[in-house]
């Protein structure tokens, strides 16, 4: 039987996975996975990646100069025995960077596994159901308004 404190460990993970992605604390966020974990946004328009600092790395790249917020919710775990579990987490996200602003939403798809260091990711995959793609601020356009011409939340 599952306790409640492994479905809160594996919580918190995933709220370090935020806090330390949109932080960019790389070295931090890159030690939340295990060394050979598989990272595929394929699905999303992105690639498949394999191995955690390879991961961090490509990641740390792609966000260069970029602005984040994830958010993610409701999680719909199963554990496999002990030491295993598959997570779905909705999200959102917004990446603003150079000159696009990016509003989007979706789905992590996540195995996790238990190690000597605690809870790690050994599996992410992202899909996306939602992508607000807009001219960013550095493009030199004027903030977003919503279709009555008011200026939009989103700035």
């Amino acid at each position: 039987m599952t306790d409640f404190a492994d479905w809160l460990a594996i919580c918190n993970v995933k709220a370090d996975y935020c806090y330390l992605l949109d932080t960019k604390q790389w070295d931090a966020w890159a030690q939340l996975f295990t060394p050979d974990c598989i990272f595929d946004t394929t699905e999303s328009g992105g690639t498949r990646v394999e191995g955690a600092a390879q991961m961090a790395g490509f990641v740390r790249e792609s966000l260069a100069g970029a602005k984040t917020t994830h958010h993610v919710h409701q999680p719909q775990m199963t554990f496999d025995g002990p030491d295993a579990a598959v997570v779905i987490w909705a999200m959102q996200d917004r990446v603003i960077k150079d000159s696009f602003d990016l509003l989007g939403t979706g789905h992590y798809h996540e195995r996790y596994v238990r190690t000597a260091k605690g809870w790690r990711i050994a599996f992410q995959r992202l899909t996306r159901l939602i992508v607000d793609m807009r001219p960013g601020a550095a493009a030199g356009d004027a903030p977003a308004q919503d279709d009555a011409g008011e200026p939009s939340l989103r700035g």
